[in-house]
């Protein structure tokens, strides 16, 4: 009998040890340093399914995509708007860049996106187009930056790898995907917007934890 009873307590629920994983302590991040427990772990988790608006930036100088998507990562995103701001071809370059400014100025302070996400310039063969689409893209990096939010740039085959699976997809495929993933009744037109809503989407699923990185180190920042 007093055996059986030794057995019984011995198997009884104790508290959890607190975690002692890889990484765990005091870790510094650049000038910040943050603790990592269980409690801490969990805590991230829950905050991972917590709504997050995207600003999706595909830029360009006659036409540049601009598409705002809600979402967490890993499930169904909602499109909240999606256009395209459009400038003259034989306008001075100045006044294009500057229409350009205040468009997203606008589209940033009307839909209040927590980060920006815009495509990466690659290498064309087109000189005179690359520069215009550098341009274009470091205008929306300023915008953001203006507003005090955080700017991450895609690939343009990052963002079809994570919206179609394949790095490789044309454009048909990407926005039947976009249209799809969103569910939308038809397809975003012109095609530069359906490529901002995929940037968006894109960072929703794989740009959130480098987002939550940086809030934590300027919560940790500003604690000192």
């Amino acid at each position: 009998m007093g055996r059986a009873h030794t057995v019984c307590r011995d198997r009884m629920w104790r508290p959890p040890a607190p975690w002692r994983g890889p990484g765990v302590g005091p870790v510094t991040v650049g000038s910040a340093r943050v603790s990592y427990t269980r409690t801490a772990k969990w805590t991230e988790q829950r905050v991972q399914l917590r709504q997050r608006r995207v600003l999706g930036v595909d830029p360009g100088l006659t036409r540049c995509g601009v598409g705002v998507v809600e979402g967490v990562p890993g499930r169904p995103c909602t499109m909240v708007d999606y256009t395209v701001i459009g400038s003259d071809p034989d306008a001075d370059l100045a006044d294009r860049l500057l229409h350009l400014d205040r468009n997203l100025a606008e589209l940033i302070a009307k839909h209040q996106p927590e980060s920006v996400a815009v495509e990466r310039v690659f290498s064309q063969h087109n000189v005179r187009t690359v520069m215009g689409t550098a341009q274009a893209a470091a205008v929306a990096v300023l915008a953001a930056a203006r507003a005090g939010l955080p700017v991450r740039t895609y690939t343009p085959s990052e963002v079809k790898a994570a919206v179609t699976g394949s790095g490789q997809a044309d454009k048909k495929q990407v926005t039947t995907m976009v249209t799809r993933l969103l569910r939308l009744d038809a397809p975003p037109r012109p095609a530069d917007a359906a490529d901002a809503l995929a940037l968006a989407i894109c960072h929703i699923w794989r740009g959130g934890t480098r987002d939550r990185l940086s809030e934590a180190i300027r919560t940790a920042k500003g604690r000192q």
